[in-house]
């Protein structure tokens, strides 16, 4: 197949396309003006977002385009939200998704199926409530935002393009992401939970966090949200446990919210780090995807183990 994928020099979208080009797929990536260069003999399409502009005729010429991946998005988590940034982290994913959503129905023919990227954010904080797809959205600004950013995608189904909305928890890897920040002071032995731990945190191994993009887009029942999460979220205290006891080290320094508060802002603390979502892949699971790592214990003992 010939799959269109955006954002993909990040953390998923690299992962993601080295799996794809491995099953003898075509990736074509949606590149930004000064962004790097993808791998070698990868197909490249320009776009920018925020002028509403894509080159069509090197769409055209690069497909037909079986299927469309958007990753595109600035960072949540990994700076603190002023004004600007949380402008940033909004604009970034409706205006892109939007200018997808406006040019693919004009691919002749059109990509059978476009999987955009949400979150589990969707869902606010909610406590221990068990969170299928079928849950309500939350409240806060990042339940806002992924409201907004799966709007801005639904034009493409009055064309017939099967739409799958990703709501992703947090994805796990020693070489990216939250794990990544997190390694260097758990292994210093001075890691710990972060407020009262005793929030849920919904996560996924980057592998599966793949495999269920390909899962999704070979699966053309499939459509509409879809959890991007393993089926046994843990507390935030658990998590710390485990990730202590895959590296063998003490995890005794809880953080104090107020403290995580003056370092981060109190905001993005409380929304993105402290908030509890008990997120549940139920379609993944009955759509028949089968996950390489259920459990918390196995999926770090992997990734952070001996020898990691």
């Amino acid at each position: 197949m010939n799959i269109l994928v955006s954002g993909s020099h990040g953390m998923i979208g690299q992962a993601l396309g080295t799996r794809l080009r491995a099953e003898g797929h075509q990736v074509i990536a949606l590149v930004r003006p000064g962004s790097p260069s993808d791998p070698a003999g990868s197909a490249h399409v320009a776009w920018d977002p925020p002028q509403a502009s894509i080159d069509m005729e090197a769409l055209e010429k690069a497909g037909p385009i079986d299927a469309v991946v958007h990753l595109a998005g600035a960072g949540i988590a990994d700076k603190r939200w002023t004004p600007q940034r949380r402008d940033a982290i909004l604009d970034s994913r409706v205006a892109s998704t939007r200018l997808l959503a406006e040019s693919l129905p004009r691919l002749r023919p059109a990509p059978a199926v476009l999987v955009s990227g949400s979150a589990i954010g969707y869902y606010g904080d909610r406590g221990a409530e068990m969170l299928g797809e079928d849950a309500g959205p939350g409240s806060g600004y990042l339940a806002s935002v992924c409201q907004a950013w799966e709007s801005a995608a639904s034009p493409v189904t009055d064309a017939g393009i099967r739409l799958v909305l990703l709501r992703t928890g947090v994805v796990l890897s020693a070489d990216g992401g939250a794990l990544k920040r997190q390694l260097p002071l758990f292994r210093a032995g001075v890691g710990g939970r972060l407020g009262s731990g005793t929030q849920y945190l919904s996560w996924i191994a980057l592998d599966d966090e793949v495999g269920a993009i390909v899962h999704a887009i070979g699966t053309p029942d499939l459509a509409g949200p879809l959890n991007a999460t393993a089926p046994a979220p843990v507390t935030n205290a658990e998590f710390t446990s485990e990730l202590a006891r895959a590296l063998h080290r003490p995890a005794l320094l809880p953080v104090p919210r107020r403290a995580l508060g003056l370092a981060l802002g109190q905001e993005l603390v409380d929304e993105a780090l402290l908030a509890s979502q008990r997120v549940l892949p139920a379609r993944l699971l009955a759509s028949g995807y089968a996950f390489a790592y259920p459990e918390l214990s196995g999926c770090l003992a992997e990734l952070v183990g001996s020898g990691h």
